[in-house]
């Protein structure tokens, strides 16, 4: 059997080696030299992607999608300047005009050209095709399977709904004094929904998981099963629920997947672009006390496997491990390329962008809080009335105040230190910087969401991974519709 193409060889063959190519890797660099000389910065960012998207609903496949992109992306940066253009057609004349566009930043001005990423020998992740592992029609089929699953499993199953969804993606970041870096990123995701009804009454509950590997983890039996009997399991809680009460209380966020209030709350506030200009809540105070002692905050994008994960980001830096909060002080921000060059810093490999039609800016991976001592029983027989918050659904966060609003999709009342009657309609309310002094407690059960977030940013969306132990907040504000 022949051994696999390197990333580079693979990517060279997508882009320079095909039959009709019009552009080749030598006309590639020299009109890239040309179109960098004199900045301070920038690349071609050369992508290839096939994607799938199969949904069914009540035992019937209501969208089926499959699609196949590529195009570059040029970049040249001058200061805080940014020139860019990008095209579907990798060609020469492309190339060509869009040195032209992006040439016009330096208007008459000279910069100092920065230096490359440096090498990584790291791979985090496969480079097979998951879409390439079984028919279409395979996978179709088992999408009927999990809604007669889901069925079976309880008479109060009204609605089922479930998707698969993949992609492959291929890169390759040339830089103008030849250095090149490539980079093969499978992606995979399924996910559950189940609405059950009783006595007129409907609740739903949902379940996802995915990674950068094959669809084989996904779709095993015990997989799949696990999805569904999660999904119906916290429908079937949400049934038995009441009106959350409102008012300020503490807290127990669960572990894993409530990372995400972290991530929004606290992570896009400490993104290099955001603190460069000022505008984030956690501006200017690197070496300050922003949270409680014991809150340890990383953003950690080699982690294997993980949907976070990067091998190298969209600028071919080698993706990092950075500590952002230490025992609850700043320690630092995570970075592209140049807004650490702005802050006198070095690139984290934070350098991310939805595709080759945007320009890579600074982007959380998989962002996570430490382990710290206590066990989760602890925490919940230290509160005597409160919240115990499991699961999240939707949220929103202001970067400049850090305010933020949460949704609990799945969550319990804490009474004399026992967890009792769910509830429904509870929403979190507060400040990040704030918030994160109220931790008053940190589990030992620190884990991570099982593979499924997107991160929304100026318009891009890129896959993230959040986590977290559990965790006692003090004194946060809960909205509800209960007494």
């Amino acid at each position: 059997m022949n051994a696999p193409l390197s990333p580079l060889a693979t990517t060279d063959a997508l882009f320079f080696g095909r039959d009709g190519a019009t552009l080749d890797r030598a006309g590639a660099e020299r009109i890239l030299g040309q179109a960098l000389a004199g900045t301070d910065d920038g690349e071609l960012f050369l992508e290839y992607r096939e994607s799938e998207f199969v949904s069914l609903e009540d035992g019937v496949i209501r969208s089926a999608s499959f699609d196949t992109s590529q195009g570059f992306g040029l970049r040249a940066v001058l200061g805080d300047e940014t020139g860019y253009a990008h095209s579907d057609e990798i060609s020469e004349s492309s190339l060509l005009r869009a040195a032209g566009t992006v040439g016009q930043v330096r208007a008459g001005r000279s910069g100092t050209v920065a230096d490359a990423p440096r090498a990584t020998n790291a791979h985090l992740y496969g480079d097979a095709n998951p879409l390439r592992e079984a028919e279409f029609a395979t996978r179709a089929a088992l999408l009927s399977e999990i809604d007669a699953y889901a069925r079976g499993r309880d008479s109060r199953v009204v609605q089922v709904m479930a998707s698969l969804a993949a992609e492959w993606q291929a890169v390759q970041i040339i830089r103008a004094d030849g250095h090149r870096v490539a980079d093969i990123r499978p992606l995979v995701r399924i996910n559950v929904s189940v609405v059950v009804e009783k006595d007129g009454r409907r609740e739903s509950g949902s379940y996802g998981t995915g990674g950068r590997h094959a669809f084989g983890r996904v779709l095993t039996e015990a997989s799949w099963h696990h999805a569904v009997d999660e999904a119906l399991r916290q429908a079937l809680v949400n049934l038995d629920s009441r009106p959350a009460p409102a008012g300020e209380m503490e807290v127990v966020l669960g572990p894993g997947w409530p990372g995400i209030l972290l991530h929004e709350a606290v992570g896009h506030g400490l993104e290099g672009d955001f603190n460069r200009k000022g505008t984030s809540a956690f501006a200017g105070l690197v070496g300050k006390q922003v949270a409680a002692k014991g809150v340890t905050v990383v953003d950690d994008g080699t982690l294997p496997d993980r949907r976070g994960s990067l091998t190298v980001d969209d600028e071919g830096t080698p993706a990092g491990r950075t500590v952002m909060i230490e025992d609850g002080i700043l320690t630092g921000y995570i970075q592209d390329r140049m807004n650490a060059r702005l802050m006198n810093v070095q690139p984290t490999g934070n350098g991310r962008r939805q595709s080759y039609a945007h320009m890579p800016m600074p982007r959380m991976t998989n962002t996570v809080m430490l382990n710290g001592v206590h066990t989760p029983d602890e925490m919940i027989r230290s509160v005597k009335k409160g919240l115990y918050a499991v699961n999240f659904g939707g949220g929103s966060v202001d970067i400049t105040s850090g305010k933020f609003v949460f949704a609990a999709s799945e969550a319990y009342l804490i009474e004399d230190g026992r967890v009792t009657a769910p509830v429904r309609g509870a929403t979190l309310i507060g400040n990040g910087p704030d918030a994160m002094t109220k931790v008053s407690m940190i589990g030992n059960d620190m884990a991570l969401d099982p593979g499924i977030g997107t991160c929304g940013k100026n318009g891009q969306g890129v896959p993230v991974g959040v986590g977290q132990p559990t965790l006692k907040m003090t004194g946060l504000t809960v909205g509800g519709t209960g007494g």
